[in-house]
């Protein structure tokens, strides 16, 4: 048995059926020494890429691949680089397990997509961000409401070229955790100076973003 229960596989084969539309490429980047939960985390995505074949995985050493990993902004492992017909910007730091695979899956989802949900409101306002915008999202495992989070923090990036979003479980991350002065989760900072904690509906959240351009 994997880390992906047999009764979710089944549930997800058929999510996935249903909702995928494009190709989706998960790179992973990892390092064999120093690095906790880099094996689960590809064991992890590995196992999510045999449940429907529009899901690839490319694993990458962060040392030996350090092109690649500058190429995707990609500066801690592990580290989930989500890529669809274009690279929306959606990353995963840290092993997506627990409440947190919920994210992992809604992030593929989205990605696979490549558009949106999200409200004509929401997206009125993200058409006004015209500069690069960066979003962190920390969270927890353990987390019930982290994912809702996570998902809208996601969306906002695959629905603005101006958006990149990070999700980090802060549990693996200490000193980001510390530096932001982390004490419960979600907690989202944009652009390093706007920050909010909780779930935040979505035209709210990119409100928050739009704050976070100027």
């Amino acid at each position: 048995m994997g880390l992906i229960p047999d009764d979710k596989k089944e549930l997800l084969k058929n999510d996935f059926k249903e909702k995928l539309d494009h190709p989706v490429k998960i790179l992973m980047f990892t390092q064999e020494i120093e690095c906790r939960f880099c094996s689960d985390t590809r064991e992890l995505v590995q196992e999510l890429a045999t449940l429907n074949d529009k899901i690839t995985v490319e694993v990458y050493d962060f040392v030996a691949d350090a092109q690649k990993a500058k190429e995707y902004g990609v500066d801690k492992i592990p580290a989930l680089a989500i890529i669809g017909e274009k690279d929306y910007g959606v990353r995963i730091y840290g092993i997506p397990y627990g409440y947190e695979l919920q994210t992992l899956i809604e992030a593929t989802i989205t990605v696979s997509k490549g558009k949106t949900d999200l409200t004509d409101k929401t997206k009125s306002i993200l058409a006004e961000v015209k500069k690069p915008v960066h979003i962190q999202v920390f969270v927890s495992l353990t987390c019930n409401h982290c994912p809702v989070a996570a998902a809208v923090a996601h969306q906002l990036a695959v629905e603005s070229d101006f958006v990149k979003a990070d999700v980090i479980d802060g549990s693996e991350f200490p000193q980001l955790a510390q530096k932001y002065a982390v004490m419960g989760v979600p907690k989202i900072i944009i652009n390093e100076k706007i920050e909010f904690m909780g779930a935040f509906n979505e035209d709210l959240f990119a409100e928050h973003v739009l704050l976070g351009a100027f």
